[in-house]
């Protein structure tokens, strides 16, 4: 989506046009349900992931700077709505990241223990790592960007990128020798 149509579409919310808050959840809505799964690893906490980021994105548009980039501050609302949940676990250990639950990636048969390894490897992942690596490398954001969504110093986001790269190497290497 433009860059200026995602503008005129925030300027109509902003001005409480409801139509428009439906296209822009028509818009987001599906990729924040694969991110918000991708990391909660549950569709039912998805789902209210998802519900609670747009309620406060409806209820905090008037805060949002028009002349920054959209996506970023979404997805920051929707990594603090996740968190919140991660929270409320009583394992945060139990979050891992389902690869195949993102629409461009649709693994052939013969390829199917690949995943399954490096969704064995990315379990194994503390949760700041693994947020990083799927805002990164499922999502495509930079780290710059990354590091406005969680609210962090870009040179933690660049940290926990290579430590958690590294620590999946070590993990992948384990799980092909046993």
């Amino acid at each position: 989506m433009g860059t200026d149509v995602e503008r005129k579409l925030i300027q109509k919310v902003k001005k409480g046009n409801q139509k428009a808050f439906k296209k822009l959840y028509d818009l987001y809505s599906g990729y924040a349900l694969r991110t918000a799964f991708a990391i909660a690893k549950s569709e039912a906490d998805a789902a209210d992931i998802v519900q609670e980021t747009f309620i406060r994105v409806y209820r905090s548009i008037d805060s949002y700077d028009a002349t920054k980039p959209f996506k970023p501050w979404f997805y920051r609302i929707l990594m603090n709505e996740t968190h919140r949940l991660l929270k409320k676990r009583s394992d945060p250990r139990s979050v891992i990241i389902d690869v195949e639950t993102d629409e461009a990636l649709h693994p052939a048969s013969s390829i199917q223990g690949e995943y399954e390894d490096l969704q064995e490897a990315l379990d194994q992942l503390d949760h700041h790592h693994k947020t990083v690596l799927v805002l990164k490398y499922l999502h495509g954001f930079s780290e710059k960007e990354i590091a406005a969504i969680l609210d962090e110093n870009q040179n933690t986001i660049k940290s926990r990128l290579f430590k958690g790269r590294k620590k999946l190497k070590q993990v992948l290497g384990a799980i092909e020798h046993e």
